[in-house]
């Protein structure tokens, strides 16, 4: 018989909120970090697109284009995986946010799981795609620096420390 815990164990965990105003310096310099680690995060997607177009060509050769259609749509998923599987992971962070020191945190202060990190990602591309990228203008007028999709789906990113 396994023992539960009681009410006061489960009330002793602290869960840190991050505020601008506690903690600026996780705050300064967001919005050209942003910019710069998503400019290193779409020369990394050139390269995986590259790798993709090569198996593209090699794989419709050997099927005789049977599976050109499922690969064409396999395309899409690109962008999707490769910002889930890096913003879901242990780091927070893909590789270019990595880079200038940029991690995703979730409004409590926690790490985002993957499906977080999915409803990230696919919200980013979705708005994006609407406004034509007029909407990453946002951030402009906002404390603490985040972006439409960051609101919608309760994260933020921060400067590591």
């Amino acid at each position: 018989m396994t023992q539960q815990p009681s009410s006061s164990d489960l009330t002793s965990i602290a869960v840190p909120v991050l505020d601008p105003f506690a903690d600026p310096a996780r705050f300064e310099g967001l919005l050209w970090r942003r910019a710069f680690a998503y400019l290193i995060d779409l020369i990394v997607l050139l390269g995986l697109f590259f790798l993709y177009k090569v198996a593209l060509v090699v794989l419709t050769v050997a099927t005789f284009g049977l599976l050109t259609p499922l690969l064409i749509l396999i395309a899409a998923a690109i962008p999707v995986a490769y910002h889930t599987l890096t913003i879901g992971s242990s780091a927070a962070a893909t590789p270019g946010m990595r880079l200038f020191g940029l991690e995703v945190r979730v409004w409590s202060g926690g790490k985002p799981g993957y499906l977080q990190a999915l409803l990230h990602t696919a919200v980013f591309y979705v708005t994006t795609s609407f406004t034509g990228g007029l909407i990453l203008l946002w951030p402009l007028f906002s404390n603490r620096r985040r972006c439409l999709h960051d609101l919608l789906c309760g994260t933020m990113v921060v400067r590591r420390v």
